[in-house]
């Protein structure tokens, strides 16, 4: 089956969460069930774009992550959109024949039995400032399908004082996972504007403000990371 791709890139590093600095490919997939009201994605989300998308078949994705790595194997990072929605398992199952490590980040909207087969499940509810509704029994279920040697990951975005707070509910119901802060990107480019400059002044004050929550509130479980990519390469995509 093929897989709608809205774009490989890379090697680069991971901007986020647990394996944040590892160097990657980026193999981000079309298509989302979501659209949450601060998408920095929205390329690889709505259907308007849905012509740009490229269908491909597994053997054609590894072929350009191995001309982009050279041949080295690597880690190959599955973002979107929703990556959850496209049938991966010939990718992952091939990937790892060629000695290829994967991760892959979702809202934990949707369970696949391939999801055993990742190295690496970050799973991103997204919080209320999104505009989407968390749905417990989606999320548990996503849980479920990842398989014993999976490394799993709960990554939260936090934008205001009602996002911290229910992180922190959320966190509480799961301790068995390793726990991931972020601060929400106040300015993400848009189709419309691809070229926006991210603000990054508001942005290490989200970061400060969230480390000072955190550390105030005595909550030691969990790891406040920066957007790096934002960071460092602003809002440019490709990078």
């Amino acid at each position: 089956m093929s897989i709608a791709i809205s774009e490989i890139f890379g090697p680069t590093i991971q901007g986020e969460g647990a394996l944040i600095g590892v160097p990657t490919v980026f193999v981000r997939t079309g298509g989302c069930d979501f659209r949450c009201s601060w998408c920095d994605t929205l390329y690889a989300v709505e259907p308007r774009f849905k012509a740009d998308w490229q269908p491909m078949a597994a053997s054609a994705i590894l072929a350009e992550v191995n001309r982009l790595s050279g041949g080295a194997p690597l880690l190959v990072t599955l973002s979107g959109g929703n990556p959850a929605l496209q049938p991966l398992d010939a990718l992952l199952a091939l990937g790892h024949q060629q000695g290829h490590t994967f991760a892959m980040e979702t809202q934990g909207s949707k369970a696949q039995p391939w999801f055993r087969m990742l190295d690496h499940l970050t799973l991103s509810p997204k919080p209320p400032s999104s505009g989407m509704a968390f749905n417990r029994e989606r999320f548990e279920a996503c849980l479920a399908a990842a398989g014993a040697d999976t490394q799993v990951s709960l990554k939260l975005v936090i934008a205001d004082e009602a996002d911290y707070r229910w992180a922190r509910a959320l966190a509480d119901d799961y301790p068995q996972l390793p726990l991931y802060l972020q601060p929400c990107n106040p300015a993400p480019a848009t189709p419309e504007q691809p070229e926006r400059e991210t603000d990054t002044q508001e942005l290490n004050a989200r970061l400060r403000w969230l480390v000072d929550k955190v550390t105030g509130d005595r909550w030691y479980r969990a790891r406040v990371l920066p957007q790096l990519h934002v960071l460092i390469w602003n809002n440019e995509r490709g990078v």
